[in-house]
Protein backbone atom coordinates (compact mmCIF):
# COMPACT_ATOMS: atom_id res chain seq x y z
CA UNK A 1 0.00 0.00 0.00
CA UNK A 2 1.19 3.53 -0.72
CA UNK A 3 1.38 5.76 2.53
CA UNK A 4 -2.07 8.10 1.00
CA UNK A 5 -3.94 4.33 1.22
CA UNK A 6 -2.37 3.67 4.41
CA UNK A 7 -3.63 6.51 5.75
CA UNK A 8 -7.07 6.80 4.47
CA UNK A 9 -7.24 3.18 5.93
CA UNK A 10 -6.76 4.20 9.26
CA UNK A 11 -8.92 6.97 8.85
CA UNK A 12 -11.34 5.00 7.55
CA UNK A 13 -11.14 2.46 10.51
CA UNK A 14 -10.95 5.51 13.09
CA UNK A 15 -14.00 6.93 11.66
CA UNK A 16 -15.75 3.60 11.92
CA UNK A 17 -15.04 3.68 15.75
CA UNK A 18 -16.27 6.77 16.27
CA UNK A 19 -19.48 5.09 16.35
CA UNK A 20 -18.81 2.81 19.32
CA UNK A 21 -17.95 2.60 23.30
CA UNK A 22 -13.99 3.18 23.70
CA UNK A 23 -13.80 -0.19 25.54
CA UNK A 24 -15.19 -1.87 22.14
CA UNK A 25 -11.56 -0.81 20.14
CA UNK A 26 -9.95 -4.30 20.14
CA UNK A 27 -12.80 -5.76 19.33
CA UNK A 28 -13.55 -3.40 16.38
CA UNK A 29 -10.22 -3.38 14.76
CA UNK A 30 -10.52 -7.16 14.99
CA UNK A 31 -14.07 -7.27 13.28
CA UNK A 32 -12.75 -4.39 10.57
CA UNK A 33 -9.79 -6.40 9.89
CA UNK A 34 -11.70 -9.67 9.32
CA UNK A 35 -14.88 -7.75 7.36
CA UNK A 36 -11.79 -6.43 4.99
CA UNK A 37 -9.98 -9.71 4.83
CA UNK A 38 -6.63 -7.96 4.97
CA UNK A 39 -3.69 -9.78 4.54
CA UNK A 40 -1.50 -9.57 7.56
CA UNK A 41 1.22 -7.49 6.14
CA UNK A 42 3.84 -4.72 7.88
CA UNK A 43 1.36 -2.33 6.49
CA UNK A 44 -1.50 -4.03 8.58
CA UNK A 45 0.46 -3.99 11.94
CA UNK A 46 0.89 -0.60 11.49
CA UNK A 47 -2.69 0.63 11.26
CA UNK A 48 -3.32 -1.18 13.95
CA UNK A 49 -0.53 0.52 15.99
CA UNK A 50 -1.41 3.71 14.52
CA UNK A 51 -4.85 3.40 15.35
CA UNK A 52 -4.48 2.57 18.89
CA UNK A 53 -1.53 4.99 19.41
CA UNK A 54 -4.14 7.59 18.31
CA UNK A 55 -7.16 6.22 20.46
CA UNK A 56 -4.94 6.59 23.51
CA UNK A 57 -3.70 10.08 22.80
CA UNK A 58 -7.19 11.23 21.66
CA UNK A 59 -7.97 13.00 25.06
CA UNK A 60 -4.84 15.46 24.50
CA UNK A 61 -5.22 15.73 20.49
CA UNK A 62 -9.20 17.04 21.21
CA UNK A 63 -7.74 19.41 24.51
CA UNK A 64 -5.20 20.82 21.40
CA UNK A 65 -8.12 21.16 18.79
CA UNK A 66 -10.52 23.07 21.02
CA UNK A 67 -8.12 25.33 22.39
CA UNK A 68 -7.66 26.66 18.35
CA UNK A 69 -11.17 25.75 17.42
CA UNK A 70 -13.41 29.03 18.14
CA UNK A 71 -17.24 28.57 18.34
CA UNK A 72 -16.76 24.54 17.53
CA UNK A 73 -15.79 22.71 19.74
CA UNK A 74 -15.27 18.55 19.40
CA UNK A 75 -18.52 17.95 19.83
CA UNK A 76 -19.98 19.58 17.28
CA UNK A 77 -17.67 19.08 14.97
CA UNK A 78 -18.69 16.84 12.15
CA UNK A 79 -17.05 13.17 12.48
CA UNK A 80 -15.56 13.02 9.30
CA UNK A 81 -13.77 16.43 9.80
CA UNK A 82 -12.82 15.35 13.46
CA UNK A 83 -11.92 12.27 12.33
CA UNK A 84 -9.64 13.67 10.22
CA UNK A 85 -8.42 16.71 12.22
CA UNK A 86 -7.46 14.11 15.10
CA UNK A 87 -5.53 11.53 12.52
CA UNK A 88 -3.42 15.26 11.38
CA UNK A 89 -2.88 16.36 14.76
CA UNK A 90 -1.30 12.98 16.02
CA UNK A 91 0.83 13.25 12.91
CA UNK A 92 1.72 16.54 13.46
CA UNK A 93 2.49 16.38 17.26
CA UNK A 94 3.67 13.00 17.44
CA UNK A 95 4.91 11.38 14.44
CA UNK A 96 8.44 13.33 13.38
CA UNK A 97 8.57 11.41 10.77
CA UNK A 98 5.89 13.07 8.90
CA UNK A 99 6.52 16.48 7.90
CA UNK A 100 3.92 18.96 8.98
CA UNK A 101 2.86 20.23 5.72
CA UNK A 102 2.39 16.81 4.57
CA UNK A 103 0.00 15.77 7.36
CA UNK A 104 -2.23 18.56 6.84
CA UNK A 105 -2.07 18.55 2.88
CA UNK A 106 -3.37 14.25 3.10
CA UNK A 107 -5.61 15.37 5.65
CA UNK A 108 -7.60 18.23 3.22
CA UNK A 109 -7.15 15.42 0.46
CA UNK A 110 -9.37 13.08 2.42
CA UNK A 111 -11.73 15.97 2.80
CA UNK A 112 -12.53 16.50 -0.09
CA UNK A 113 -13.13 12.84 -1.38
CA UNK A 114 -15.24 11.91 2.52
CA UNK A 115 -16.42 15.42 3.46
CA UNK A 116 -18.43 18.21 3.04
CA UNK A 117 -17.49 21.18 0.64
CA UNK A 118 -16.83 22.95 3.49
CA UNK A 119 -15.02 20.12 4.86
CA UNK A 120 -11.22 20.91 3.13
CA UNK A 121 -11.26 24.55 4.05
CA UNK A 122 -12.39 24.01 7.68
CA UNK A 123 -9.88 20.96 8.32
CA UNK A 124 -6.76 23.07 6.95
CA UNK A 125 -8.10 26.31 9.07
CA UNK A 126 -7.88 24.02 12.37
CA UNK A 127 -4.41 22.69 11.45
CA UNK A 128 -3.10 25.72 10.30
CA UNK A 129 -3.71 26.88 13.71
CA UNK A 130 -2.17 23.85 15.67
CA UNK A 131 0.99 23.76 13.33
Amino acid sequence: MTRREIREQIFLKLFQIEFHPEEDLTEQLRYLDNEEEMEETKDTEYIQNKINAIAAKVTEIDAAINEVAKGWKTTRMGKVDLTLIRLAVYEIRYEESIPTGVAINEAVELAKKYGTEESPSFINGILAKIA
